[in-house]
């Protein structure tokens, strides 16, 4: 008897690693903070200068979001990705070895940790574009972009809640340098376990079965894999479509940046927590957070399915939107400390539900142009977070913390009403 070919699941294995680097990402990336005063008493260096290191890192992460992906479209995601994490292990071991107070100058040290915490976030920058315009784009049907988009936030979430008590073990048990020596390896293992695995397209990669490309095609043309034109960085730059939606993410994660900017304060110098208490409930709200990342994700692909494209990503944003400018405000409202966190929590969650639909109307409304211009996207949610840590507090000490959480709820309201003229199902510009 005949046994019938099983159909393949390589796409959910690729999407496995990505949930994993995103994760990685997201750990590497809070080791220099949690080692931050123990590491400065041995080098002899002030907290403005461990602030000059730690800001590092934004603007190389800032700096290069467009370019990074513009390195996704020229390599493809395989060998960019390997690149990359690569790049994560070799900016973040040379750490350990930095000389003690006395060997080397302040100014020295200060700028060889800088140059080296500049590199991890031109590293780091182009995970998302890569993820999104390449990875996720060549390797999931049309309709099914969302839930990979809202998995790969879960993972930098969960990364980010287990930084900060990972590495403050490894402190404790093996020291602030054996910290970098312990975490480097893992980007070099995953690096050299993603170039062996992944391909840049189904059909270059032997376990895809006939039925799993048949699938992932569906809906697109005959090869999952975009097509690299010369130019893309002009198309997508004057793509008033890429724009809108640029504007509009800026909005929306001017609300996230209030949670990584001033959340933790506000619970503790403005509504009375205590440390250890503040630090839980803060956990509560990026919890909400990754949930609300994953029903966005299943939404936006239930959607595709039944509205179409337009539609699918219209409805959860302005519902996200929406939902999260009248948490914001309530929160600001709020008559006790337990009921803004309440509102807090809710209002992270709708922020989050949009951020999987914003990257994937990026990916429908740029078609071979993706991976650049979710650099675009990713560029304007990274540079509003030098905005909310500015404008939050020179409100506060103006109007009053009441007016600067409000804020949040006023930026929402424009990421929504910007959606009025996004269209997720306009055909691409692809030809300059």
């Amino acid at each position: 008897m005949t046994t019938l070919p099983r159909r393949s699941h390589v796409r959910w294995n690729i999407l496995a690693l990505l949930v994993i680097v995103s994760c990685l990402e997201y750990v590497l990336k809070g080791v220099m903070p949690v080692v931050g005063s123990t590491m400065i008493g041995e080098l002899g260096l002030s907290t403005v200068q461990l602030g000059v290191i730690l800001g590092s890192l934004s603007w190389g992460y800032g700096i290069f979001q467009f370019p990074g992906g513009l390195l996704g479209d020229a390599m493809g995601g395989r060998k960019a990705m390997a690149l990359i994490v690569l790049l994560w292990g070799a900016a973040l071991l040379p750490v350990a070895f930095v000389p003690r107070a006395g060997v080397l100058s302040a100014a020295v040290v200060v700028a060889l940790l800088a140059g080296l915490q500049f590199l991890l976030g031109v590293g780091q920058a182009p995970l998302f574009p890569i993820t999104s315009g390449r990875v996720i784009a060549s390797w999931f049907p049309v309709t099914g972009w969302g839930l990979p988009n809202a998995l790969t936030n879960v993972g930098l979430t969960v990364g980010g809640a287990a930084a900060t008590p990972l590495v403050a073990w490894l402190v404790v048990r093996a020291g602030w340098r054996q910290s970098f020596v312990l975490l480097a390896p893992a980007a070099f293992i995953l690096a050299a376990l993603w170039y062996w695995y992944v391909r840049d397209a189904p059909s270059e990669h032997p376990g895809v079965s006939p039925d799993e490309q048949a699938l992932i095609d569906a809906g697109r043309g005959t090869s999952s894999e975009p097509a690299r034109i010369p130019g893309a960085w002009r198309i997508v730059l004057r793509d008033p479509q890429v724009l809108l939606l640029t504007a509009s993410y800026f909005c929306i994660n001017y609300v996230f940046y209030f949670f990584v900017n001033w959340g933790f304060f506000y619970l503790t110098d403005v509504r009375g927590f205590k440390m250890l208490e503040g630090g839980g409930l803060a956990s509560l709200w990026w919890l909400s957070g990754a949930a609300g990342a994953a029903v966005g994700g299943w939404w936006c692909d239930r959607l595709t399915k039944s509205v179409g494209l337009r539609w699918a990503c219209r409805w959860p944003c302005l519902v996200g939107c929406l939902g999260c400018c009248l948490a914001m405000a309530a929160a600001a409202a709020a008559g006790t400390p337990y009921l803004a966190v309440t509102f807090l929590c809710v209002g992270l969650a709708f922020m989050q539900l949009t951020d999987p639909v914003y990257w994937v109307a990026t990916m429908s409304i740029s078609g071979r142009n993706a991976a650049g211009a979710c650099g675009v996207l990713n560029t304007g949610g990274n540079v509003v977070g030098t905005v909310n840590a500015l404008l939050v507090p020179i409100v506060a000490q103006a109007f009053g913390w009441v007016v600067a959480l409000a804020t949040a709820a006023a930026f929402a309201l424009v990421a929504a009403i910007l959606w009025s003229w996004i269209e997720a199902d306009r055909r691409p510009v692809e030809a300059a």
